[in-house]
């Protein structure tokens, strides 16, 4: 769809929508569009403003030294979820399909797992979600 501003020989701005560039021609040249206020058919396209799109609004970046709003809300969130489970460390796999399939008490558990492992609980349909990664983790 494409909009055109539109005047007529009398005078009188108005605006239409066509299917294509090639629509509004067909129908020019067949004097099929009419003006809505004289019906006058001698109808031409009046200079329009092109439609620029608006700058989304950028994010401030932190102050020297400070760090994202986003890394202060991972931090609450880790601190939350490693509060409230139990850790079990590098048998986090075993735990956790013990749990699924109904061979240990359910509670909520967190530790190591390796890629390969987290990938294999996945394909077994066994529900995990990793921690949230942090600056710090990298040091």
């Amino acid at each position: 769809m494409i909009r055109y501003a539109l005047i007529c020989e009398e005078g009188h701005g108005f605006e239409a929508w066509f299917g294509s560039a090639d629509t509004y021609d067909e129908q020019a040249e067949a004097h099929a569009i009419l003006c809505p206020a004289c019906g006058s058919a001698q109808v031409n396209k009046a200079p329009m403003a092109p439609y620029v799109a608006k700058r989304r609004a950028e994010t401030p970046m932190p102050a020297p030294g400070e760090q994202p709003r986003s890394y202060a809300m991972l931090r609450k969130l880790r601190a939350e979820l490693t509060a409230n489970s139990d850790y079990v460390g590098p048998k986090f796999p075993e735990e956790a399909r013990k749990i699924h399939f109904d061979e240990a008490p359910g509670r909520a558990i967190h530790g190591e797992a390796t890629h390969q492992e987290a990938q294999e609980l996945d394909e077994e349909g066994v529900p995990i979600f990793p921690l949230p990664r942090l600056p710090e983790d990298q040091n």
